[in-house]
Order: C-alpha cells, then sequence, then structure tokens
C-alpha cells in the first residue's frame, strides 16, 4: 500500500506547488493590469479595455486553462485519475491566486470584495469568497475521486450523479454571470455579441455598473447538489465492493 501511494504522493505535491506557482504568476500578471487600469485602487465601475487588451487577456485566460490540462494528462492515466489532479491543481491554482494577491497589494480587503472572476463568454463577477469556496469545492472533488480510485475502486459515475453535477456547477455559473448577461439581454445587446468590446452603449453600461448584491441562496443549492452527488457516488461505491 505505502508503495502505491507514493507515487500519487509526489505527483499531489508535484501538482499542487505547480499551481503554487501559477498562482504567483497570475497574481503578478494582475498586478501589473491593476497598476495600468486602476492606480488609485481596484474597485467597481470597471474601466473599459481596449478591443485588443481585451482580446489578449480573454487568450491569456484560456491558455491558463490550457496548461492546466496539460499538466494534469501528463500527471495520470486514466479519464477520472486525470479529470481529479485537474480539479486539485485548479483550486490551488485560484486559491493561491487570491492569496498572492494579498501578499503582494494586500488586496482583497475582505473575502467580501468584487473580483473579476472570467472573461469567457461573458464577464464573470462575485465575491472573492465564492470563487475561493468552488476552487474548495473542486479539490474535495478531486480528492475524493482519487481516494476512491486509490482504494482500488472501479468509479463509475452514473447518470443521476453527472445531472446533479451538471446542475450544480450550472447554478453556479449562471451566478457569476447573471449581472453583465441580464445587462446584455436588457439592453438587447445580444445581436452585437462579438463586438461588446467595441460597443460605446456597452461601455457605457459597464462604466455605471457596480454590483450590489450577490445571488447566495442560488450558489449553496449549486453547491449542495455537487456535493449530494458525491455522497451518492460514495454510498454506491461501497455497495459495490
Amino acid at each position: 500500500m505505502n508503495l502505491h501511494r507514493s507515487p500519487l504522493l509526489k505527483h499531489l505535491f508535484a501538482l499542487a506547488t505547480f499551481g503554487v506557482a501559477m498562482g504567483f504568476f497570475e497574481a503578478v500578471v494582475v498586478v501589473y493590469l491593476r497598476q495600468l487600469f486602476y492606480p488609485g485602487g481596484f474597485a467597481f465601475p470597471l474601466r473599459p479595455m481596449s478591443p485588443g487588451i481585451l482580446s489578449i487577456e480573454s487568450l491569456r485566460e484560456i491558455s491558463t486553462v490550457v496548461m492546466l490540462i496539460a499538466v494534469s494528462i501528463l500527471a495520470g492515466s486514466g479519464s477520472l485519475r486525470r479529470f481529479s489532479f485537474f480539479l486539485i491543481i485548479f483550486g490551488v491554482w485560484d486559491i493561491f491566486y487570491y492569496a498572492w494577491l494579498k501578499v503582494l497589494i494586500n488586496w482583497p480587503s475582505t473575502i467580501l470584495d468584487w473580483d473579476v472572476l472570467f472573461l469567457i463568454p461573458v464577464i464573470w463577477i462575485g465575491p472573492v469568497l465564492a470563487p475561493v469556496i468552488c476552487s474548495g469545492t473542486m479539490m474535495a472533488l478531486g480528492a475524493y475521486f482519487l481516494v476512491l480510485l486509490n482504494k482500488g475502486h472501479a468509479v463509475r459515475i452514473g447518470r443521476s450523479e453527472w445531472l446533479r453535477m451538471g446542475i450544480g456547477i450550472l447554478l453556479i455559473f449562471i451566478t457569476f454571470v447573471w449581472d453583465f448577461a441580464h445587462m446584455i439581454i436588457r439592453g438587447r445587446f445580444y445581436s452585437r455579441f462579438w463586438t461588446l468590446a467595441a460597443d460605446p452603449d456597452f461601455q457605457r453600461c459597464i462604466a455605471a455598473f457596480v454590483p450590489s448584491s450577490y445571488n447566495w441562496p442560488l450558489f449553496i443549492i449549486g453547491e449542495v447538489l455537487i456535493f449530494s452527488a458525491m455522497v451518492s457516488l460514495g454510498r454506491r461505491v461501497k455497495q459495490m465492493s
């Protein structure tokens, strides 16, 4: 058993180290961006970026996710093990991203400060606490899968479990994109979706928008659905053992 666990622990240590380093790299980039766009300190309303900078920033976000996926593929064999590694490294990266921002620029001042989380397909926003909880959930889910696999269980995620996890993820996603998606729909910008970065009317909406509330009830429902799927999977695996 020790011989079996040793490679796993080495992989997890290496992945965690990579995640911490990636978190620092991401934080440094954001420090530079905030010095350029928010020299007085980051706050809403957002300062619109030029279409060129926005495209580059979107590609940077995509490349970060691609790197995390690539490292996860190299670290393991089997789709579920690789997926588990990805969940863990993503969670470590995101949590340490905020930890490094706190070290470098003493931000956020509280875990309820609002942040821009992602840009694709629309701007994601939310209190810092929300993505940190999501990252913790991803790490817990990935670790749970690895524990089951490491015990020799044949882990097969059922349809109902996939459905619950999928709905939970969708609900959490909605809480992040709701404000800007609502802005696009309410202003009927959807016909100009692919040119919003250069749309002066939409940029004026962004320049006036300050978030006031976050849909925590919907977020909690999403989290409960994800954890209920984990519990269901664990019970079924034990029954099959």
